[in-house]
């Protein structure tokens, strides 16, 4: 919580905090993790090349919206997308399974 003009305001993180004590909130979080991630390493190593995502559109050969779709989460790109991504930013991709802390689905 800050204060300002003394008028006290809930913070971002301190609403998380609290929205996390809830089991679904945190489980719907979680199953948004993949994409989270995904979406951050792919502006991360576009920004550290110092592309625009126009540019990295280029080198994928499609276009501008489908690389910001991917960067905000809301597009689901196939594996062979991602492929492309990779290779545009001259990295290569990796796909792996880590142990979950939850019991596997039968």
């Amino acid at each position: 919580m800050i204060t300002i003009n003394n008028r006290k305001f809930i913070t971002f993180e301190d609403d998380l905090t609290e929205a996390f004590k809830d089991p679904e909130f945190k489980k719907e979080w979680d199953k948004l993790e993949p994409e989270y991630q995904l979406a951050k390493q792919l502006h991360e190593k576009r920004e550290q090349q110092k592309l625009s995502q126009r540019d990295l559109a280029k080198k994928m050969k499609t276009s501008q919206a489908a690389v910001a779709r991917i960067e905000s989460g809301d597009g689901n790109p196939t594996l062979n997308t991602l492929k492309n991504v990779a290779q545009a930013l001259g990295n290569k991709l990796e796909i792996k399974f880590s142990p979950s802390h939850t019991a596997p689905v039968a």
